[in-house]
């Protein structure tokens, strides 16, 4: 009888029972699937939940199959879920540039671009605390184009272009290709600012998108204005190539960049300013984080009384060939999740998400604490070093589930 009401009582503070623990989760629903709907390849995921709680999850849809460059027929679609990503609405065009549209010169040098193809690519959302959802896409990789929607996604203003933002640039880095994240990214908390991670390139490499360097724009007015900040990873002999970079807002407001490259160590690049602008930080590698040269995801969770940083891309440096050469993709495949409690000093936790190959990612947490991973993973596209999958993925699992042995 004793041991029935001490039990009792650990279980009950002041008259409420404690929370049972939740079961493990784990569930992944496909977004997008090669070859439908005219589209040959889904690529470049992003996800994000608005202040209202609603999920927006967005791609590149391309017209042509894995393989063919970046340079290719791609619209914006966009599909949003109400109930916490169980389900899902159709598919929906997001970006559109009334007007004639030019290809960026620079893209007809590459193998198998149509001059008559237009490119919408690399679009970044942002979910503000007052509800607003902005929204950057790029055109042909040389114009910038900003909307917003006042209604979680459902509807979107006109585009208003923003490339005269990115002529600042040029006094420090003359850049003939730019793109925006891609990936969602912040506002943030004190100050209300949005900052976007973007990359610069000038297009003299062998790639149109080498050499490259990493930066941000940012806005003070919800939008209305950009301007650009400081360069926050150079080129050099020891940090090549920064490209595609995700952002979150540290526990005491700086931002840290998490920056992907093509550097010998194959280890994440960081960096961090007081205000997401200017002032970064030295970058350094952090040798938890190994890079197959791919994007990742970053997000804070915050619920429950808890706060981490949570972290996603593959984590492998092999590849099935066996011809591993520093500086060189490895192959893209156990795309994983990792947790910190330390504001990314240390990472607590690693755990695979997807042990095949598995490509770009983006994460989300919602209002319940349901952590959201979109990824790319393999489908009816075979071979381990794929550069994107036969789907878009939308994984939804919770703490208990990353913290299961």
């Amino acid at each position: 009888m004793r041991f029935f009401i001490f039990t009792l009582l650990t279980l009950t503070v002041l008259g409420r029972p404690a929370p049972a623990v939740a079961e493990p989760l784990l569930e992944k629903i496909n977004l997008f699937t090669a070859g439908d709907h005219g589209h040959q390849l889904y690529h470049i995921p992003g996800v994000v939940v608005t202040a209202k709680g609603t999920v927006l999850a967005w791609c590149e849809a391309r017209k042509r199959p894995a393989g063919v460059s970046d340079w290719d027929d791609i619209r914006i679609l966009l599909r949003r879920s109400t109930d916490d990503g169980k389900t899902w609405s159709e598919a929906k065009s997001i970006a559109d540039v009334p007007g004639p549209k030019t290809k960026n010169p620079l893209s007809l040098r590459m193998r198998d671009v149509d001059p008559k193809d237009v490119t919408y690519n690399n679009p970044v959302l942002i979910a503000d605390k007052d509800g607003t959802v902005h929204m950057l896409f790029c055109l042909e990789y040389q114009r910038v184009f900003y909307q917003r929607s006042d209604d979680d996604g459902l509807t979107w203003n006109a585009p208003t272009e923003i490339s005269e933002t990115f002529e600042a640039f040029k006094t420090h880095y003359d850049w003939k290709v730019l793109a925006t994240g891609p990936n969602h990214t912040i506002q943030l908390k004190k100050t209300g600012r949005l900052v976007v991670p973007v990359w610069l390139s000038t297009g003299t490499g062998g790639n149109a998108h080498r050499p490259s360097v990493t930066t941000t724009i940012y806005s003070d007015d919800q939008g209305k204005t950009w301007k650009a900040g400081e360069i926050a990873v150079p080129n050099t002999e020891e940090w090549i190539n920064p490209n595609e970079t995700v952002a979150v807002e540290l526990a005491d407001g700086r931002v840290m960049l998490n920056v992907r490259n093509e550097s010998k160590t194959h280890r994440r690049l960081i960096t961090t300013s007081a205000d997401g602008a200017t002032g970064w930080s030295t970058p350094k590698f952090d040798d938890a984080l190994l890079e197959p040269i791919c994007m990742g995801g970053i997000v804070r969770y915050e619920h429950a009384g808890k706060s981490l940083i949570l972290f996603s891309n593959p984590h492998n440096l092999a590849r099935a060939d066996g011809k591993e050469v520093p500086g060189k993709n490895r192959d893209r495949k156990n795309l994983s999740i990792k947790a910190s409690a330390d504001e990314g000093q240390t990472w607590m936790l690693n755990k695979s998400l997807e042990l095949g190959p598995s490509m770009y990612s983006d994460l989300a947490v919602t209002p319940n604490g349901t952590i959201l991973c979109f990824y790319g993973r393999s489908g009816n596209i075979k071979g381990e070093n794929t550069f994107a999958g036969g789907h878009l993925t939308i994984a939804r699992f919770n703490l208990e589930w990353l913290q299961a042995e």
